[in-house]
């Protein structure tokens, strides 16, 4: 089989978007330092959940002709920068390992806002009948509240015990 043909075959393949992804994201990180791309994606993991959600990398600076020894631009909420500051041993140790090699060895830390990610909303709670909770919340004379305590009711027996 040619290369020509090897290369339409594989146009008609179903591709995952993860797979096609590194490609697309590359052109619009390398503007900004990121060209790796990982280190974006990857952040939660690379610095833990807690300091993933106030502060974001924003760029990443190497010295010209070389891929070692750069310097990583963070954003960071306002008065945790200082905390980032102490923990910024900790920090590049991380960045580092997640590279497998001295990649990064200061941070620049700039005070701004960080975006969150949207938080999803918990599933509706099922209106099972229960005539124990109908029963105790019969007195309720507010049809709303009556509604709102009989799923408050629900949602505690559905509650798997600590």
């Amino acid at each position: 089989m040619t290369e020509k043909e090897n290369k339409t075959d594989r146009s008609w393949r179903t591709q995952s978007l993860g797979s096609l992804l590194p490609k697309v994201a590359r052109p619009v990180l390398g503007r900004h330092g990121l060209a790796a791309g990982g280190i974006v994606a990857d952040w939660p993991a690379i610095v833990g959940a807690q300091l993933a959600e106030c502060c974001l990398p924003m760029r990443l600076v190497f010295p010209p002709g070389e891929r070692a020894d750069g310097t990583l631009y963070l954003r960071v909420q306002g008065s945790l920068a200082l905390e980032l500051q102490h923990l910024e041993p900790v920090v590049l140790e991380r960045i580092n390992s997640y590279f497998g090699y001295r990649a990064v060895i200061r941070l620049k830390i700039q005070q701004g806002p960080v975006p969150r990610p949207p938080r999803a909303k918990p599933p509706p709670i099922p209106a099972a009948d229960d005539p124990a909770i109908d029963d105790a919340v019969s007195g309720v004379a507010d049809k709303e509240l009556r509604r709102r305590l009989r799923q408050f009711g629900h949602a505690l027996k559905l509650r798997k015990p600590l």
